[in-house]
């Protein structure tokens, strides 16, 4: 077919319509479309002229497209070393057809509009972000796609139909012409919403499954990334936080003229259970701290130990609790098995230790408020700070940046609040910082659990009966209220009631116990970090009681999950399962579905003769259905193998007289470069199954891995973490 090209002055398009766009561009108008959100329309928004900027946008979930033909995509995620950035973007870039590096994202503010309807609010938290993001977003991609063919369509007068797009650019390829998506904006913001939005085949992705450069790699090696505790403000002070020692206590006194009198100290504020000493750099704030030498009443907790608190727990166990899962009767099968185990199992209180301390910059003004803070719930930290000023919520900003290490520690704003209460107490902008003391023994903690699980075997090495029960606190309570079901934390119970495994007789149930002198939140990997340690923990024992393989046992209780078969079949041959290992050397399997991915992991480890345990390799294979950022998934599997080795072998929260004794990374121990093992992931995914999340998945495998690998080796079963200390070996 031959098209006739319209007659114009350009010799492009009809003279009204570059009038059109040419208007556009000077005035710097824009097309702005608001992404698909589960329970929300797709909106055409409207357009505006800003004299500052010359584009105007509504906030909602948008892509932005300026008649420069800059592309923003306004994210409602927050970056917190795990590559959602480049993730969500290569979903949206996909549909929209553009590269990557004509993206820059912008961090959402909190508001209404950014709120995802799975979640309930803006979270960044449970491996979610791609999950939640995958058809939505990449619809939105598709959306705006759609509307700039059309106005190229009609510019042209041809077909849409007969339009392609790539790399920013609408094109007709039988006549040759073409227009980028700057030139377009005008007209594309005029065009209907597309009732029925049209996704790519996967057999036509050119971004989704290929690996690009991270889009804050560049940012986070030039030094330009900024991150909550790099933020400046004019005019901005900056204060030391110290709260009382013991959860509960209160401030008593302290010495305001001493601190006053350090160089560069402007002032001293105070809430009842804590102080902060601000001044014109964090020197000044932490020498005035010091010397202002705070007082304290401790309160009821002051003489709360550990020992107390799992005493108790372990107290509360013996009573049944609310039931989570009952199939069959295990309890009967239990009686009836020819060989049982009875095994109690312990996770300790942890911190979350990230490499940025809490922090928070705020200016409170009386009608309204900004605040600079790096957050996975920034609606929550305006709702904190509103409640802390009795500001409206509309009035307050939250400027959310990277995050340097999240762990779930940023799904709480109780800082935030805290920071809010001090800082209306001043005209000026204050940035508010915890020490990494601070930050380590007011954390809010992983809940300590004490779990006890029995179990059996028929005479033929098949399991007999389960009992799986849980005690600890429930996060969700305190959280989340309404997701408590009849006194049952669902979180406290995921892993334990769906696990890969054929357990015809299985019961489990949720203690609750809460610690007064702590507050416990969710840590990386929440519920199944610590059931699926509990779990593979004793299909091992099993597996070991019944001479069986461990492997070997996990194909027979999984062959009605094909895609736990592959994940164990993929990991036996790669890991070189069943190899001859030297004297000392161990193999320990654990696999779990967690997040929506099947995982299988094998760990080699090694026990020296003075207990000094080394990690030698770890293989992992993953299916989390389709791919998007094949790089994104093996550098989040091997971060979080990293990070849940180091909890197994070394990472405990201990209280003494109501205090956390550990304080910093000298009696925190963290992994160092030289102890890491060699980790291989090996991607085996389902295009057509669900997508899965993956920033946790590498960190639930780890534990039972390890606990499994060290049995192998030394044939000790550990069923407390941390575990080098109870190998001899466990230098801090």
């Amino acid at each position: 077919m031959t098209y006739k090209r319209p007659e114009t002055q350009s010799g492009l398009l009809p003279a009204s319509r570059r009038a059109l766009l040419g208007a556009a561009v000077k005035g710097g108008g824009g097309f702005l479309l608001s992404a698909f959100l589960p329970g929300l329309p797709l909106l055409q928004a409207a357009r505006a002229q800003d004299t500052a900027t010359g584009v105007v946008f509504r906030p909602n979930a948008f892509i932005r497209i300026t008649p420069q033909g800059a592309v923003t995509f306004i994210m409602r995620y927050a970056e917190m070393g795990q590559g959602i950035y480049t993730g969500i973007s290569m979903l949206l870039a996909e549909e929209l057809g553009v590269t990557l590096d004509q993206v820059t994202v912008e961090a959402a503010p909190a508001d209404p509009a950014y709120v995802d309807s799975v979640a309930g609010e803006e979270e960044t938290g449970g491996s979610s972000s791609t999950r939640d993001s995958w058809v939505p977003l990449r619809e939105a991609g598709a959306a705006a796609r759609m509307m700039l063919v059309a106005a190229a369509a009609q510019i042209w007068g041809v077909p849409e139909a007969a339009c392609q797009t790539r790399n920013g650019q609408v094109f007709h390829p039988d006549s040759g012409w073409s227009l980028s998506y700057g030139a377009l904006t005008e007209a594309a913001a005029r065009q209907p919403v597309p009732a029925k939005v049209v996704l790519k085949s996967p057999s036509d992705f050119l971004v989704i499954g290929t690996n690009p450069r991270r889009l804050d790699t560049k940012a986070k090696t030039n030094g330009s990334a900024q991150f909550g505790i790099d933020v400046q403000v004019p005019g901005m002070k900056i204060g030391r936080i110290m709260a009382c020692p013991v959860k509960g206590g209160h401030l008593t006194g302290y010495d305001r003229v001493a601190a006053l009198a350090v160089p560069g100290v402007v002032d001293v504020v105070t809430l009842p259970d804590a102080l902060a000493v601000i001044g014109e750099h964090m020197w000044a704030a932490i020498k005035g701290l010091d010397a202002a030498a705070p007082q304290w009443d401790y309160g009821p907790n002051a003489a709360t130990s550990s020992s107390d608190i799992i005493a108790r727990m372990k107290a509360a166990s013996d009573q049944s609790g609310v039931v989570a899962l009952k199939a069959g009767n295990a309890e009967y099968a239990l009686k009836q098995a020819h060989t049982r185990i009875d095994a109690v199992y312990e996770l300790p209180f942890l911190a979350h230790a990230a490499l940025e301390p809490i922090n928070t910059t705020l200016h409170i003004r009386p009608d309204g408020a900004d605040v600079w803070v790096g957050t996975q719930v920034p609606g929550r930290a305006r709702q904190e700070v509103a409640d802390a000023t009795g500001l409206k919520p509309e009035t307050i900003a939250v400027h959310n940046h990277l995050i340097g290490g999240g762990f779930g520690r940023r799904l709480d704003s109780n800082s935030i609040g805290q920071a809010a209460r001090f800082a209306k107490q001043v005209p000026y902008p204050v940035k508010l910082i915890w020490t990494r003391k601070e930050d380590m023994t007011h954390d809010q903690f992983r809940p300590y659990y004490y779990d006890r699980v029995s179990a059996g075997l028929t005479q033929d090495g098949a399991i007999s009966g389960w009992h799986h029960r849980t005690t600890g606190s429930a996060v969700t309570a305190r959280w989340y209220p309404e997701g408590m079901q009849g006194g049952l934390d669902p979180d406290a119970v995921e892993g334990a009631t769906q696990t890969p495994y054929n357990l015809p007789d299985h019961l489990v149930e949720f203690v609750r116990d809460e610690p007064a002198p702590v507050t416990t939140l969710w840590w990386r990997g929440v519920g199944p970090t610590h059931n699926v340690f509990v779990v593979e923990s004793m299909i091992d024992e099993l597996a070991h009681q019944a001479a069986q393989d461990p492997l070997a046992f996990r194909k027979t209780l999984s062959a009605h999950q094909p895609r736990a078969l592959k994940v164990l079949n993929e990991v036996e041959k790669q890991s070189g399962w069943g190899k001859s290992l030297p004297p000392g050397h161990g193999m320990g399997v654990a696999l779990h579905y967690s997040f929506q991915t099947w995982a299988a992991t094998v760990l080699e480890v090694a026990v020296e003769g003075d207990g000094q345990i080394r990690l030698i390799q770890a293989h992992s294979a993953v299916d989390c259905g389709p791919v998007v950022f094949p790089d994104g998934i093996v550098a989040q599997i091997q971060g979080g193998l990293i990070f849940g080795l180091t909890m197994a072998l070394y990472n405990e929260i201990t209280l003494k007289n109501g205090r956390v004794e550990q304080t910093n990374f000298h009696n925190y121990r963290m992994m160092r470069l030289n102890e890491a093992p060699d980790i291989q992931v090996h991607l085996v995914s389902d295009p057509d199954a669900e997508i899965g999340g993956i920033g946790e998945v590498g960190t639930v495998a780890a534990a039972p891995a390890l606990a499994n690998a060290l049995f192998a080796a030394t044939g000790k079963r550990l069923r407390r973490i941390p575990f080098a200390r109870q190998m001899g070996g466990g230098k801090v």
